[in-house]
């Protein structure tokens, strides 16, 4: 008679198993937060709005960390779990901010400096862009990703991505041909 043997999960299993989940997950918050909080940041225009979001992106990424397979693919899988979190944000409440946001502008601009100002213009030029050429272009710029990484995070073919990037920075050196900036118009 063959005596079947049964692995059997002991304490001491489980708390190695967690020891090793726990290591891997600081290695993440530890490389990949300043990433992360740049990028919520410049999603959200609000520091602490940004420090919530990554806070939320890194507790559903703990509870989901084995899923991930590749490490080489954490940055995406987390910039993917922040943009949905911005996503829910916005599904969760809706903000009526319109006189408010132009008060505020007029109120920045007149206390800028030029570098703020240009930020500024850039900023606003690239929220204006569609979202099919916006997204592609951050990712880029601000998380540094390559277009096959975009591609993944967006469902989209490479070249697609590339095409959208492409077309996205004509789109703001046109903007930038038909309005320069004028250094100095802003002060009072």
């Amino acid at each position: 008679m063959i005596k079947k043997i049964r692995n059997k999960i002991t304490p001491s299993k489980v708390s190695s198993s967690m020891s090793t989940k726990q290591v891997r997950y600081e290695a993440l918050v530890k490389a990949l937060h300043t990433d992360l909080f740049r990028y919520a940041y410049w999603l959200t225009h609000d520091k602490q709005v940004a420090e919530d979001l990554v806070q939320e992106t890194f507790l559903r990424a703990w509870r989901a960390l084995d899923s991930l397979k590749d490490e080489k693919a954490a940055k995406s899988w987390l910039i993917t779990i922040l943009r949905r979190e911005n996503a829910r944000r916005f599904e969760r409440k809706r903000f009526d901010m319109g006189e408010y946001e132009e008060a505020n502008i007029s109120d920045h601009m007149s206390t800028s400096s030029e570098q703020e100002i240009e930020n500024h213009w850039l900023r606003e030029r690239i929220a204006n862009m569609s979202e099919e050429y916006r997204e592609p272009l951050v990712l880029q710029v601000i998380g540094g990703f390559s277009g096959e990484e975009i591609a993944s995070m967006l469902g989209l073919n490479k070249n697609t991505v590339m095409t959208r990037l492409f077309r996205a920075r004509n789109q703001l050196k046109e903007a930038l041909e038909k309005e320069p900036l004028k250094r100095g118009n802003y002060n009072g």
